[in-house]
């Protein structure tokens, strides 16, 4: 009898053990995700919500968001987790890490992860602009998802009390100082403020890029701050606040710029698309939304961040990551982000879901982003760009605060540019 039960009972405690390996174990691939949340918003729930979902459709991976503070948060938390060999398998970051992670050796570029014709196509399916920024040496080293351009938000009613017509918003530079001069001088808001905190390379591209000049070249390894339409640009900057009086004076605070606005302190402010969606919900006014004014033409530079997966992970670890990255980058996706936070859908395909597309009828503004990439350019990009970066932004502030003119502050910016780049070309 003993002899007879003796296998059952094997077999019983195989398969107990079997279950409670397959429950405690109910994934096969865990990931880490590094996430920045650089705007204001509910953003990490949207994350969570999407993450959620992908790990219903995909019981053998589990996601870990690790909400890292804004872009260069995420950025030195993600590489100082790799260098203590914590794991982290993949990362949203700025657009513009991609010279310093590939200098780094740090991620893979996504070629090198594609073989099907179905993930090839997949690759090349978003938009070309948006691509301009995670594209180098011929290889695609980031995928687009948390992106936007800069966009002007105006209030309609402060437009109204000021005699301007409130479906009019001004379409060039000296239109946007006259509509200041009369905002002003009819409220008592400002005309208009642009951030010069947080970001002020990237407000400072959209000028530059409406006098018809980029910032730096396409290989990472030359900067043209001391052109003079650059300078042009600056000093346009500059005599908003101290010369024409229509936007505060020195510095103007990127975390605080939005809620001025929803406090009605400026009747225009130049922000991300990424506030869209806050703004829609919270703003007690008739608000508008329209893409940046002109001098020689319109423009402004591309923001936010990619999908980047870093090299150190397996194999499989890799599939996983692609796998989360295609489901999160997918049109039906890509709609939901757009939707729920005002950051562009990256992809066509996104605009032809029906979600989005009936959303942009009722609401029209959050076409104006996406319409804008038109005249459009890469974000401010190089070899050793949080430097080159600061340069510019220390440059800037110089200038608004009358520290130094803005042709001294740039051509200083320039010669320090040039001797951080000089090895790269």
């Amino acid at each position: 009898m003993f002899s007879k039960t003796k296998p059952m009972k094997k077999i019983i405690f195989s398969m107990l053990g079997s279950f409670f390996f397959l429950t405690s174990h109910s994934f096969g691939i865990e990931l880490n995700m590094y996430y920045p949340v650089a705007v204001g918003g509910p953003l990490t729930k949207i994350v969570d919500g999407m993450v959620d979902e992908f790990e219903r459709k995909n019981p053998d991976v589990k996601v870990n968001a690790i909400y890292a503070g804004n872009y260069n948060d995420a950025r030195i938390k993600a590489l100082a987790a790799l260098k203590s060999g914590k794991p982290a398998q993949l990362s949203v970051m700025f657009s513009i890490d991609i010279y310093e992670l590939i200098e780094q050796d740090a991620i893979v570029p996504f070629d090198d992860l594609v073989s099907t014709y179905e993930d090839k196509a997949w690759l090349y399916s978003f938009y070309p602009t948006l691509m301009e920024n995670g594209v180098t040496d011929g290889k695609v080293w980031g995928i687009p998802f948390q992106r936007s351009t800069i966009v002007m938000y105006y209030n309609k009613d402060l437009f109204r009390k000021a005699g301007l017509n409130p479906n009019k918003p001004p379409k060039t530079w000296s239109e946007l100082v006259s509509y200041g001069k009369k905002i002003k001088n009819s409220t008592n808001s400002w005309g208009v403020m642009i951030p010069s905190t947080g970001y002020p390379y990237w407000m400072f591209g959209a000028l530059t890029m409406q006098n018809d000049q980029v910032l730096m070249n396409g290989d990472g390894n030359e900067t043209y701050f001391n052109h003079p339409s650059v300078i042009g640009a600056l000093q346009y900057w500059h005599d908003l606040g101290n010369k024409h009086k229509v936007m505060p004076s020195g510095t103007i605070e990127w975390g605080t710029l939005r809620k001025n606005f929803l406090e009605q302190k400026t009747a225009i402010m130049w922000h991300s698309t990424g506030n869209l969606t806050t703004v829609k919900k919270n703003a007690k006014f008739d608000f508008g939304v329209a893409m940046l004014p002109e001098s020689k033409r319109r423009g402004t530079p591309t923001g936010g961040g990619n999908f980047y997966i870093f090299k150190k992970s397996s194999a499989a670890e890799k599939k996983a990551s692609m796998r989360l990255i295609k489901f999160m980058t997918s049109p039906e996706q890509a709609a939901h982000w757009s939707m729920a936070t005002g950051y562009m859908g990256v992809s066509p395909a996104s605009y032809q879901t029906s979600a989005l597309t009936n959303y942009v009828k009722e609401f029209p503004p959050a076409l104006v982003a996406r319409d804008q990439l038109e005249f459009a350019t890469a974000e401010l990009s190089t070899f050793q760009t949080g430097r080159v970066r600061k340069l510019l932004d220390d440059a800037i502030q110089s200038a608004l605060t009358g520290e130094k003119t803005p042709s001294s502050a740039l051509t200083n910016a320039q010669k320090n540019a040039d001797r951080l780049l000089k090895r790269y070309r």
